[in-house]
């Protein structure tokens, strides 16, 4: 039994938008500004480069898009361009690690904007155990009724619009005629004596963000790059969107249109509401406070409320987003016999045409990723000793940079193999730029988290090692199962 060809390209495009756009513009944007230490010039470059980086991926995901169609776009494209072995590696990290850890923070995230409303602490016990809640019901409409996990994409996608659309333009056009008054103390010459004067200046928001660019240079290089490597999160997503392609109409044309213009719209979207922001509310505001206090600053209680609950919303639909890619993690795996029992996980349900084999292991390890961010991030935030000592690492953010560092084999042989093929700009091209974009942005998380990647790179290799030894007993079963069909066909004879 196979999947169904169920979705469209606005589907697809929504899936881009919903999955990226959700959590990472509001969450990781209080983050960058106490990273560039309030230089709000700095977080807007970090936002573009971070936005080229993901445009470059995709762009040359979108090219392969329109050859290959399977069942889980990155693994496709890992297995043709690479190899066999490197695609179950491939797909391996993103069943276990990439896509469980995410939806983790995604959870958390939920519930902590959703305890906004209410006054909950950020790592009070209601948020966490509503951040679980969160997820076991995403799990459950996409589980048992997919279509309807399908049609709350796109409605959640329009709606996590609004708050960002509203600050983009409401903020801008309060940032340009706002005056923000200050005082300097200068000294002036009165009858041969030096007498201080206090003098009264006044500049927009706007003016004081262009005055910030002189700032770039220096020490604002470091903390630029730390805040690149913090717009990964809220950049990712955009290639779950291929793990739909086998249910997608018209995938070869489809996919690579929902890629570009869906990357393009989430680029335009988080510069213009981070300019917003920049316009609309003070960062002092920004960096205690955060997506909610800023709404309440710039629109008032009330409206800023509502707004709030956009929000909540707005993550819940990117919290859907990866469920629907959480699901189909060891199905991708056990479609092509590899993996943990590749008999059981490639099961599909014929009244829901959904892997539930598959889902519920799932949702086990994003539970137990989501334990992990609790222990190792929020129980910082509130100052507290993490669970996990030197191995409490932001789950949030490097697994999300080793997807780079592990596309780069597959664009290097895209190169190798395809350049021909797809010509020029999109076989030779596009593909190193893609891998510069990748460089760049490993070489940032490293240089950025120092030796807490290398007690994440410990626990990379000891789950990737796991996936390695099912590797191994697939091997095994293939030969005594070659072994066997010889015997049966020597008795036959």
């Amino acid at each position: 039994m196979k999947l169904e060809k169920k979705y469209g390209l606005l589907t697809a495009i929504c899936l881009v938008v919903g999955t990226v756009i959700g959590s990472g513009v509001f969450y990781k944007a209080q983050d960058i500004l106490n990273k560039t230490e309030g230089n709000l010039t700095l977080g807007i470059l970090a936002w573009i480069i971070g936005g080229l980086v993901m445009i470059a991926c995709a762009c040359t995901f979108g090219v392969l898009a329109t050859k290959y169609e399977k069942v889980n776009g990155v693994v496709d494209y890992a297995e043709v361009m690479v190899g066999k072995k490197y695609a179950y590696f491939m797909g391996w990290f993103v069943a276990i690690i990439y896509i469980p850890s995410i939806s983790s923070v995604l959870s958390w995230v939920s519930a902590r904007y959703f305890g906004e409303l209410f006054g909950w602490s950020l790592t009070s016990t209601n948020v966490m155990v509503l951040g679980g809640l969160f997820m076991i019901l995403s799990y459950a409409l996409n589980a048992l009724a997919p279509k309807i996990a399908g049609k709350f994409q796109v409605s959640a996608t329009f709606i996590k619009l609004v708050p960002i659309i509203l600050i983009a333009v409401v903020g801008t056009v309060y940032g340009l005629v706002k005056t923000i008054v200050s005082y300097e103390v200068t000294q002036v010459l009165v009858d041969g004596e030096l007498v201080n004067v206090v003098v009264k200046t006044g500049s927009t928001q706007m003016q004081i963000l262009i005055e910030n660019f002189k700032h770039v240079g220096g020490s604002g290089a470091k903390l630029l790059l730390g805040s690149v490597v913090m717009t990964a999160f809220a950049y990712e997503g955009w290639i779950i969107a291929t793990s739909i392609n086998a249910e997608l109409k018209n995938s070869k044309r489809n996919l690579p249109l929902a890629l570009f213009f869906g990357s393009l719209i989430i680029v335009v979207l988080y510069i213009a509401y981070y300019i917003g922001v920049a316009g609309g509310a003070t960062i002092d505001v920004l960096q205690t406070g955060g997506a909610p206090y800023a709404f309440k600053q710039i629109f008032g209680d009330v409206f800023g409320t509502i707004l709030t609950v956009f929000v909540v919303i707005s993550c819940l639909g990117t919290l859907n987003g990866l469920m629907l890619s959480v699901t189909r993690g060891l199905y991708a795996l056990a479609s092509r016999n590899l993996g943990p029992r590749p008999d059981v996980f490639k099961q599909i349900d014929e009244k829901t045409n959904m892997p539930h084999n598959s889902a519920i292991i799932g949702l086990i390890v994003s539970m137990a990723w989501y334990v992990f961010f609790y222990g190792s991030v929020v129980t910082g935030i509130a100052g507290a000793p993490t669970w996990f000592g030197k191995f409490s690492f932001d789950s949030s953010e490097l697994p999300l940079v080793t997807t780079y560092a592990m596309y780069c084999p597959i664009f290097v042989m895209m190169i190798v193999k395809k350049r021909k093929e797809f010509g020029v700009f999109k076989g030779i091209i596009l593909p190193i730029f893609a891998i510069i974009s990748c460089a760049f942005m490993t070489f940032a998380a490293i240089y950025s988290h120092e030796w807490a990647c290398l007690y994440y790179f410990i626990i990379f290799v000891i789950l990737m090692g796991i996936g390695g030894l099912f590797f191994l007993l697939n091997k095994k079963n293939e030969k005594y199962d070659t072994v066997k069909e010889e015997i049966e066909h020597q008795l036959n004879v």
